[in-house]
């Protein structure tokens, strides 16, 4: 009788095997029957009613069924914060450990003049207030349902908050964590599109913000109001374009030796796993033009939108990064707890690839470079976020520096701040 049960169970096992076999092989052969993703993207209709996928079209047929992943809904468990914690590679008397947890969707951090971090997120509509009570950190909700609230800033003792197509001001903010009000919108002049409508805000030495606007696409001949770069006065609301050609920006910071700004770039997608690089920018002088959608990269000419136009026509990047390692926040380091050689390098928090059969990216570049921009290089911080071809561990999206010269780092995809610091040994 056992020997009857066995062979039927094991029968069922091979008949479970077969199907689910079976049913995976039909997929693979649906998704290679599949026409290509494509969209006309250059319509009015697209862009204020972009389809739920639109960031899949112009797809190839070598990276054909690529798309971005998702992290865990919940973030990372403290067991798996840990891990991530010892796995990620500084170098020599630096160490990283775990800020806060339960930071969902974590994105642009800033600093309140009362020591409180307050911190935007991607998707979920949340900014969040972190206090240090006595070494344990309080992570507290205190502004909800907002439209990608993914930049801020603090100024004079206000949060400003910028959710897609407002800025609004939240007065007198750490004295009002429990009921910030419904706050003021300070500056509307923003198309509302959702596609690269998330946005990142860099104070400059005047109190003015820069702010990037990018394209409703992955590549086409954009809107007028978006694909560039913003000077925007908080107090007044007047606004400067300051760039154009700019794709898709989330990151920069204003130069504390010259005052000029300088942002990270996000190149199309779409070509290949190993173009175009994503790029370091800095603007010399106002309404440059950095290339976008006609050049790629300083020196590659896209394929479909360069329509006559040479790269040489533009503006080239301080330092293309490489391909699909998608730069987010960045910081000048203006600290004094790391070693003197670092003093005003950049910090840039890589997020990581989705278009690239093998991801990379998921980690902290150091850039070494002068004020002029020029023979700028690059050289692995920290890393360890990424494991094999495509699996995350955690994804950093910012960086802030804190008033003891250690700085944090965001994690979106694990929910989490990490500090890094430095001792000599």
């Amino acid at each position: 009788m056992k020997s009857i049960i066995h062979r039927s169970v094991l029968a069922l096992a091979a008949v479970a095997l077969l199907a689910g076999t079976s049913v995976a092989s039909a997929q693979q052969q649906q998704d290679k029957n599949r026409a290509l993703k494509k969209y006309e993207s250059g319509t009015k209709e697209f862009w204020t009613h972009p389809p739920d996928d639109w960031f899949l079209g112009d797809e190839t047929e070598a990276q054909k069924g690529l798309a971005p992943p998702s992290g865990p809904p919940t973030g990372a468990s403290d067991a798996e914060l840990a891990n991530i914690v010892k796995k990620v590679k500084l170098p020599p008397g630096f160490k990283m450990e775990v800020y806060a947890s339960g930071v969902l969707a974590a994105r642009q951090m800033a600093w309140g003049d009362k020591g409180t971090l307050f911190v935007g997120s991607f998707g979920l509509g949340n900014v969040y207030a972190i206090k240090d009570n006595g070494g344990k950190k309080e992570v507290k909700t205190i502004l909800k349902g907002l439209n990608m609230p993914t930049g801020l800033a603090v100024k004079d003792g206000a949060l400003y908050v910028i959710a897609v197509d407002k800025l609004i001001r939240y007065d007198d903010i750490e004295n009002k964590l429990d009921n910030p009000g419904e706050g003021k919108v300070v500056y509307d002049d923003m198309p509302s599109y959702a596609a690269h409508g998330w946005k990142y805000i860099a104070v400059d030495k005047d109190g003015w913000f820069y702010i990037p606007f990018g394209p409703p696409f992955n590549v086409g001949i954009p809107p007028t109001s978006v694909s560039q770069i913003r000077r925007v006065d908080p107090k007044t609301g007047n606004a400067e374009i300051w760039a154009l050609g700019v794709r898709n920006s989330v990151g920069g910071d204003v130069d504390p030796r010259t005052g000029k700004y300088w942002f990270t770039e996000n190149a199309r997608d779409w070509v290949s796993d190993d173009l175009p690089s994503d790029k370091l920018n800095m603007i010399n002088k106002i309404g440059e033009h950095f290339g976008y959608p006609y050049c790629h990269q300083g020196d590659l000419p896209d394929p479909k939108f360069a329509m006559g136009h040479k790269c040489s026509e533009f503006t080239p990047p301080v330092l293309n990064l490489g391909a699909h390692v998608a730069p987010l926040g960045m910081k000048f380091y203006t600290g004094d707890q790391f070693p003197a050689e670092y003093k005003n390098n950049i910090l840039i928090a890589e997020h990581g690839s989705w278009n690239r059969h093998k991801y990379q990216g998921a980690r902290i570049m150091r850039v070494i470079v002068g004020p002029d921009g020029k023979n700028a290089k690059q050289e692995v911080f920290a890393s360890g976020w990424l494991e094999g071809d495509q699996g995350y561990l955690g994804r950093p999206d910012d960086i802030v520096l804190a008033k003891d010269g250690s700085i944090l780092v965001a994690d979106d995809w694990a929910g989490a701040i990490y500090r890094i610091s430095y001792s000599k040994k």
